[in-house]
């Protein structure tokens, strides 16, 4: 059985609920989920997972969250080769730089050696019913890419 590892930054709540909806999507695709905040998290838990992603919100003008900075560097400095990655997130359509710290973590993940698994996903402000259905592809896309590489 595949197994996959959600971090996630929340500061409103929205990202917790992506979370929660891309948890109950991997239940139900029959992935062993563990899910954990970002700032009680150490990057290289993602070494104990087949598939690694990460949910988290941008704050202000495209900046990280502070809880997520130190993540963010620590996940450079990770070898998930073999691995299959995506990241989600919430943001604001007003601002000029929309979901940009979702972004920043697919490029982080690419300096790891992991696999791309599905494009990122970015929800404005809270989820409404099309992102769930774009989150419940998002998981769906990422346990198919897992099985295409073993």
């Amino acid at each position: 059985m595949a197994s996959a590892k959600i971090v996630y930054a929340s500061m409103t709540g929205n990202d917790e609920e992506i979370a929660d909806v891309l948890e109950e999507a991997f239940e139900n695709l029959n992935v062993d989920i563990d899910v954990s905040e970002i700032s009680q998290t150490d990057a290289a838990e993602f070494e104990d997972y087949d598939i690694c992603i990460v949910v988290t919100y941008t704050y202000g003008d495209g900046e990280l969250p502070d809880e997520a900075v130190d993540f963010f560097e620590d996940l450079q400095e990770e070898d998930l080769s073999g691995k299959i990655f995506g990241c989600a997130g919430s943001g604001d359509t007003f601002y000029d730089d929309f979901a940009k710290s979702v972004d920043d973590f697919a490029e982080a993940f690419k300096k790891t050696g992991a696999k791309e698994g599905a494009p990122v996903v970015k929800v404005d402000l809270a989820p409404e019913e099309d992102d769930i259905e774009a989150l419940n592809d998002f998981a769906d896309k990422l346990v198919a890419a897992y099985h295409a590489e073993n």
